[in-house]
Order: C-alpha cells, then sequence, then structure tokens
C-alpha cells in the first residue's frame, strides 16, 4: 500500500512538471498581442534570417519576424513580415537592413532612421506599410568594389585610347612638324641676313631686288608660320585627350577618390563591427562551456536544480515517511 502511494506521488510530480514545461514552452513561444504589422521587401538575399527572428531598433529589440515568402507583386524578390511593438518610432525615412548575431550565421532585422521624416508610413500594396529594406554593409561594400573595378577598367581603357598608336603617331607627327618649322625659321633668319648685308652693301645697292627678295622672304614667314600653327594644334588636341583621361582617374569624384573612401568604409565600419562580433561569440563559447561542465557533473540539475536529491522508494538512503494512527471513535 505505501509502495502504491509513493508511486501514486511520483506520478503526479511527473504530470506536474510536464503541465509546467508545457505552460512555460507557451509563455515563451507566445505571440505579442498588441503589435503593428509591417512588411520589407528586397531583390536580395536574406541568408540567415528564420521566422521568430529577432527585430531591433537601433539595437533594442522592439519585435519579430513573422513570416518570410517571396512577394507575389515582383518576382524573385523576397517579402518578410514582422510584428513591431507601436513604442518603436517607425516613420517614412525609417529603413531596415539584415545584420548577424556573432558568427553563428544567424540574422535579425536592425531597424534605424535618418530623421528626414516623422509621419507614420502609409499602407502598402497588401495593407500593411513597407519599409526599405536596403543592403548591409558587406553587401554596399561588394556594390561599390564591383562598381570601382568597373570604372578603374574604363579609366585604363580611355588612358589606352589616349597614348593608342594613332595618338602617338600624331604626337610623332606633330613634333617633327615643330622640328621642320623651327628649322625653317632659322633658315630664314639666315637668308635675311644675308640679304640684308648683300642689298645694303655701298657698291650693290639694288631696291628692286630688295623689295622682291623681302616679298620672297615674307611668304617663306607666312608658310612656315602656318605649318607651325598646324602642329600646335595637334599638340593642343593630343594634350586635351591625355588630361581628360588623367581628370577621370585623379579628378573629384574619380577612381582615386572612390578607392579612398572605400577604404575609410572597411577601416571605420566593417573591422570595428567583425570584432564586436568575435568578442560576442567569445562570450557566448565560454558560457555554454560552463553550462556543458555542470550538466556532465550533474545532468539530474536539469530537472531538479543544483542542490541535494532526495533518495526515492528503493533508493539507498531511503527513509519512509511516518506512518499516522487513525483513532476510532
Amino acid at each position: 500500500m505505501e509502495n502504491k502511494s509513493h508511486a501514486l506521488a511520483a506520478g503526479l510530480f511527473v504530470v506536474a512538471v510536464t503541465a509546467l514545461l508545457a505552460v512555460l514552452a507557451l509563455w515563451l513561444t507566445r505571440d505579442i498581442a498588441n503589435t503593428t504589422t509591417y512588411e520589407m521587401t528586397s531583390s536580395d538575399a536574406v541568408t540567415g534570417l528564420q521566422v521568430q527572428a529577432p527585430v531591433r531598433f537601433k539595437g533594442v529589440a522592439v519585435g519579430k519576424v513573422t513570416d518570410i515568402a517571396f512577394d507575389p507583386a515582383a518576382r524573385g524578390n523576397v517579402l518578410v513580415t514582422v510584428a513591431v511593438s507601436p513604442a518603436a518610432p517607425i516613420t517614412q525615412s525609417t529603413f531596415a537592413t539584415l545584420a548577424f548575431q556573432g558568427v553563428t550565421g544567424l540574422s535579425f532585422i536592425q531597424l534605424d532612421d535618418d530623421g528626414a521624416s516623422s509621419a507614420p508610413p502609409p499602407a502598402g500594396p497588401n495593407g500593411p506599410p513597407r519599409i526599405p529594406l536596403k543592403p548591409n554593409a558587406l553587401g554596399q561594400l561588394t556594390d561599390q568594389a564591383s562598381a570601382l573595378i568597373d570604372k578603374v577598367d574604363k579609366a585604363v581603357e580611355s588612358i589606352n585610347q589616349a597614348l593608342g598608336p594613332g595618338n602617338q603617331a600624331a604626337l610623332t607627327q606633330a613634333l617633327a612638324q615643330v622640328g621642320a618649322a623651327a628649322g625653317s625659321m632659322n633658315q630664314l633668319a639666315l637668308t635675311t641676313d644675308k640679304t640684308l648685308r648683300t642689298q645694303f652693301d655701298p657698291a650693290r645697292t639694288n631696291l628692286p631686288a630688295l623689295v622682291q627678295q623681302a616679298g620672297a622672304t615674307l611668304k617663306t614667314t607666312q608658310d612656315a608660320a602656318a605649318e607651325a600653327r598646324r602642329a600646335i594644334a595637334a599638340l593642343g588636341e593630343v594634350a586635351a585627350d591625355a588630361q581628360q583621361g588623367l581628370a577621370r582617374v585623379t579628378g573629384s569624384g574619380g577612381v582615386i577618390d572612390r578607392m579612398g573612401e572605400s577604404a575609410n568604409t572597411v577601416t571605420s565600419t566593417t573591422l570595428p563591427r567583425i570584432q564586436h562580433l568575435t568578442d560576442d561569440a567569445s562570450r557566448t563559447i565560454r558560457r555554454l562551456d560552463r553550462i556543458a561542465d555542470a550538466l556532465g557533473e550533474n545532468p539530474q540539475a536539469l530537472l531538479y536544480g543544483s542542490g541535494a536529491i532526495p533518495a526515492g522508494p528503493g533508493e539507498p538512503g531511503f527513509a519512509a515517511p511516518a506512518a499516522t494512527s487513525l483513532r476510532q471513535d
């Protein structure tokens, strides 16, 4: 009779513990009744994001993800539905990014606001308001790197075109023309000096011949000046092409400025976030090690706690409770 009583008490205890665990599970997985539903659509991948993933506004938990599906209105886009607390200051300027939790690979929704608007967002095509889902820092860096590589390729192609065989031949020809024009000017100076000395010789003064030679000299001078102008114009075109190619590389907003901005983004934003994620992962691993050691030493602590467990029926050290005497009247 006594063994049956203990068995009944043990059964009732197991049932009570099971009921408490069920209530605890329902409480932990309960839905937040007073929430506002929002939608987010994106053409980028949402790797690591799962239903029940947290939603944080500037680091403060304000809701969770309730559904992840494809957007029927935009083929190939991902539609994410979230439930957010009404206390969260969601406005038309609020935007979302996909952030990562440590090194686990799991993601969560990070909300932020640039303060450009204070009005609530309007209703979306499906009813709930929509919050823009922007690429995260790593995605932006990847996109900027691709665009930067394209611009570098275009700049190198422009420089190659500016220094191509055709322009090099034109530059060589222009330099040759400048040299020829300089030689003509030198020859002209020598001829003029010789003519003046011959014509103004007291023994041979001939004004008509001097006038004819002066006309020929002026014509030669005009021809040499015309050749010099053509050569200078050709040099100006080549220099303009080279200057335009260098401006694309070194000018404001050019390739070098873009590379500097990308390097600053990696140094000031990406590296500190990676360091923070590494610290979180280290703390989490140390906590898991302590829990595993505690459970390895005393597995029953998972149900009964860390205190000593009294011996049950049939176990060494078990003491039966004292029997109560009944008096009959």
